[in-house]
Parts: C-alpha cells; structure tokens; sequence
C-alpha cells in the first residue's frame, strides 16, 4: 500500500521524454504489434536515446559497447545485433516499456491498435515548443487514481490531482500564516518534501496546511541545533503516524524517499512557471506574476480528480493540449493580465534608464477590441519583451562588485550546491559573461520562470548562452560532467553548436567558451582536431577552461571593478586567441590543455598591469 504519490512513475527527465518521442514518430500510424515494439526499442538504442549505462553494457561485447561510447552515429542493424545481444525474456515489453512514459503523459497513444502522436505530442516535437506549456497542461490533468494506472488507488486513500492540491496547499499555509500576523512565505523545501508528496487527498488540503503551520510554531524561537531536534522528531512521528509502525530502519527509508520525491516533484513543478523559489532559495511560493491565472484557476479546481467512462476517454482527454480551457481565459481576465505586465515592463523600463540602461521601447497596444486569441498573443509579446528588460537589469546589476563576490563564491561552492547542478552552472556562466560588462546581448537558452530564473537546462538543439560582442560573436557551453560521459555528450554537439551558430549569424568571428568542473582529455582531443582539422569543412575556435579558471578570470575582472576599472570585449578576446594560438605551438592536445593555465595567468598579469 503506498503512503504517497510520486511523479517519477508519471514524467522521467524532461530531454529524455522529447527523445523517446522523436524515435515514436517514426512508428507514427504503425500498428503496435510486438513487431512494433521491438522495433521501437531498437530505434531507442540507434538514435543513442537509451543503452548507454554500465548496467546496460553488461551481456555485450567490448566491439559493442564500443559502438554505443562512439559519438558517431550507428546503423538499424547494428542497434538491433546489440538488442538480441540482451537475450531478453520478453524482447518487446521493453518497447512497451518505454512507450508508457509517453502514453501516461498524453504525448502518445494506441488508436485502433496503431501507434498515434497526439496534439500534445507534437506540440513537443515542434522546434519552437515551450517546455514549460507543455508540463503545465500535462500537470494540471494529472490526477490519482486514474483509469490508465494500478499505481495510486482509490481504496488506498489517493483522490487528488497532485500540482493543483500542491497550489491549494501553500495557499493554504500563507492564509494560516497570515492569520498569525507573519508574512507569508510559502513553504520551506523540507516542508515541501514532507508534506507535499503525503497529499493524497484534496479534502486533506486544509488540515495538511495546518501541520505545516505546527510544526513552524513547535521550531519558532529555538535555535538552529533545537529546531533541527524539532524537525527531526517531527518527521519521525508524522512517518510512524502514516506507516503504522515505529520500525526505525523503516521509517528511515520513508523519510529518505520523501526528500527524494520532494526534490524530484519541485523540479518538474518549476516547469510550469506557478512556483516561485524565494527565502534564498529555500523557499517555494506561489508565483506572484501569475496571481491572476492562479486565483483563477484554484477558484475553479479544488484540485478533485475527474471521472471518465473508461480508460479511452482519460486517454483522450489528457492528450489534447487544447484541454482544459483555462478559467482565466475570458475577455476580462485576459485583459487584466495584459495591463498587468504591462505595468511591471514600465517599472522595469524606468529602473533601467535610471541605472543608465538603454531600454528599447515597446510598441504597446490598445487592448479594448482585442479578441480572447488576439489577446493571448499579445500577452505572450509582452512576457517575451518583459524577459528581455529582466536581462537587461540583470547585466547591469552583474557588475557590481558585490555581485562578482557572489558568482565567485557560488562557483567555488557549485559541488555542494543541492539543487540541479548543470542549471546552477548555467546560470552562474550566463551572470559571469553578464559581468563582463560591454557585451551587445547575452542571450541563455535555458527555460525561465516569470522570476527569469532558469527551470531546465537548455535544449540539446541549442547553444546553452549565446553571446554579441561588437568585434565578435561567441557561445558558451557548460557541463558537470568530468568522465569520459564528457566527451560523448559534449564533443561532437559542441562543434556542431558552434557551426549552426555560425552559419545563422555570419560576418563576424565565432567563438565557443566551454567550461567544465575539470576537462577530459577526449573532450580536448576533440577540441583540438576541430581547431586544427576542422568540423564540416572549416576550422573552429574552441576556448576549454574548468570552472577555477573561470574564478580566475572573475577574480581578475574584481581586481579592475575595484579601481573603478571596466573591463572591455577586446580583453576578453585577447584571452581566447591566446589560448586557441597555443595549438599552434603545441605539440599535441595534452601539451595545450596543460599549458592553458600558464597562458590564463599570463593574460591575468598583462591585464591587472595595466591598472
């Protein structure tokens, strides 16, 4: 019996998701047969979209795995000889495996026995998909107990659709909270892992927020050693009380599995740009630009699961990404959403041009004739324009020399950092080149948030941030990856990022800053014959530093904001030609990455000299 829901059982890492959709689409109006099946687990493995863990090695030849670790691509038959390699017991249930992540979230489906990509599907396989949308209308229908899953049943308690009861709740906890004479603030992320996952019923939502406020109260005043005491006895108690048991290993696990869950369901939550992250970080909120869409919407749901006739109609409805109709879009929500944002991008354009900043002007429209699409497509204008002003203030706040002290330390601390990782890093890279003063745009690729906070990482089809200098044009990439994984995910997609870059923004020098905790030498190697040899037909410039070597630099761009210096592009510049000239000098790649930073401290020197 579970005690709780999970979103892995539903949604698994949001790239992952898109690949295994992009290998269905070539099975598109296929009959699923275990032909079907097979074939489709075995397109998986072509398109490298699977079969590249340890444990999946296991059983295969060392030429295969070989073939799997290659960055070139790999032929139907090669895939399928290490398919039949696995011997397994049921070779096409690992295509029907595959297929029902896809299936639960409404991105495919089974019409008349063939394999059929929904609206929501292809609204994924677009070039220009909003990663965000997508999860914010597959969230809002998800509900447990649901006739297309055994995983959460009703006779176990489960009756709630799980992200608009996890709106419902910290609602709920602000209201308490104010009620107490204390400024809402959300919920704290511990508090979002016990008592978000445990919320399986929404006639629970109102007694759920009141633990939340007790347990607050029972820490209130006490200090950090005795409310770590408090939490820790609290977790222990609420975990007997659920479980029935006082099994200490047992409760150990729960507890464990909760933070897990906790962490997962925040991440893929974010997506949908409702939540907000406040309190540095260790706060989730409703998101305070969307209050409109969310009055509305928790007006609307009290977050009870919906009934269907039978499997084919819950099928249907969570696959068509024209449902629901949202509450809020009606002629005059619409328009108050629009006057709000508008509002907000006037505030932000007199900020900026206080700072100094240059904020181009929007050519707002008059609202009053607007029709309901009419009216969705200028609000989708305005929070692409509203987006571009955020990036402005944010590169004139970078540098400030508070500021570059906090990039410094966060990159300093990055392997302690609890959250994602990969999107720290891109989003410490994009405030890094911010700092760097004079650049035309910095331009990251990541998904935001109304807080244009990043949510993922950037799609695999783009540059992570790209870059306009007056004297030249550049990408940055990043990674924490530091094995030999490096090379595969990064060697040959970085080079052909730069090349893509280059051919849609031709008449300047392209450059490509890639940066990694520590760089493996296949990765240089493959750097090196790019910058040598060349990638498609012509040379590349490619500029690998680790993260500490990116301190170095932020440390030197302190020393000069500290004397009132700037620092200018033609610095910067200077740096990447200096590196890229060193493979003309050395011998081979291993020559070039150890003599880097000799060259960075060179640059470093030079600059501050001039001071």
């Amino acid at each position: 019996m579970k005690k709780h829901w999970s979103i892995s059982t539903t949604v698994r890492n949001a790239e992952r998701v898109r690949n295994f959709l992009i290998a269905l689409k070539e099975l598109d109006g296929v009959e699923w047969d275990n032909e079907a099946q097979m074939r489709y687990q075995i397109l998986l493995i072509q398109k490298k979209f699977y079969g590249l863990t340890t444990q999946f090695f296991n059983s295969l030849s060392q030429e295969q795995i070989s073939i799997l670790k290659d960055p070139e691509e790999i032929s139907y038959e090669q895939a399928k000889d290490i398919f039949d390699s696995k011997n397994y017991t049921d070779p096409a249930m690992r295509g029907r495996q595959s297929f029902n992540p896809l299936k639960k979230m409404g991105l495919g489906s089974i019409v008349d026995q063939k394999i059929r990509i929904t609206s929501l599907g292809e609204y994924l396989l677009q070039d220009d998909y909003d990663l965000g949308e997508m999860f914010f209308k597959s969230f809002l229908k998800w509900q447990v107990p649901n006739p297309d899953s055994d995983d959460f049943k009703a006779e176990d308690g489960f009756c709630i659709k799980p992200f608009v009861g996890t709106l419902h709740l910290i609602k709920k906890v602000n209201k308490k909270w104010q009620a107490l004479g204390k400024e809402p603030k959300g919920i704290s992320k511990e508090e979002f892992s016990l008592f978000v996952p445990t919320l399986i019923h929404y006639r629970e939502i109102d007694a759920q927020a009141q633990r939340v406020i007790d347990l607050r109260l029972a820490r209130e005043g006490k200090s950090n050693q005795e409310q770590r005491k408090v939490l820790d006895e609290y977790k222990k108690d609420f975990a007997g009380q659920i479980l029935d048991t006082d099994d200490a290993s047992e409760l150990g696990r729960f507890i464990s599995n909760l933070k897990d869950y906790g962490d997962n369901t925040l991440r893929y939550f974010r997506l949908t740009r409702y939540l907000h992250i406040r309190g540095g970080g260790f706060y989730v909120d409703l998101e305070p630009r969307r209050h409109i869409e969310l009055e509305a919407l928790l007006k609307a749901d009290n977050a009870s699961p919906l009934d269907f006739e039978n499997v084919e109609a819950y099928r249907e409805y969570i696959s068509d990404i024209t449902q629901p109709v949202m509450p809020w879009e009606t002629d005059e929500e619409l328009k108050k959403i629009a006057n709000a944002l508008v509002a907000e991008m006037q505030q932000y354009t007199k900020d900026l041009r206080l700072k100094g900043g240059d904020a181009e002007e929007f050519a707002y429209q008059d609202i009053e004739g607007m029709h309901v699409d009419d009216l969705k497509d200028y609000i989708y204008q305005l929070r692409t324009k509203r987006r571009k002003l955020q990036d402005l203030y944010i590169h004139l706040g970078s540098q400030a020399i508070e500021n570059i002290e906090g990039y410094i330390k966060a990159l300093e601390k990055i392997h302690r950092f609890e959250g994602k990782k990969s999107i720290e890093l891109e989003r410490l890279a994009t405030l890094a080149l911010n700092a760097l003063n004079d650049a035309l745009e910095i331009n990251p690729n990541y998904p935001v948030g109304d807080d244009n906070e990043p949510t993922f990482t950037a799609p695999a089809n783009k540059a992570d941030i790209e870059c306009f200098y007056e004297r030249f044009n550049s990408i940055c990439e990043v990674t924490m990856l530091t094995d030999r994984s490096q090379w595969y995910n990064e060697g040959q997609p970085v080079m052909r990022h730069v090349r893509d870059f280059e051919d849609k923004h031709s008449g300047k020098d392209v450059y490509c800053l890639f940066i990694a905790p520590r760089l493996h030498q296949d990765t240089i190697e493959t750097f090196w014959m790019s910058i040598k040899y060349g990638y498609r037909g012509a040379t590349q410039r490619i500029v690998p530093i680790s993260i500490g070597q990116l301190i170095k630099v932020l440390k030197a761009l302190l020393s000069l904001r500290k004397q009132g210096k700037r620092f200018a592009h033609p610095e910067l510049l200077d740096l990447y030609d200096k590196v890229i000239s060193l493979t003309a000098e050395a011998e081979h790649s291993d020559m070039w990455l150890q003599r880097i930073p000799e060259v960075i401290d060179s640059w470093e020197k030079s600059l501050l000299s001039k001071v």
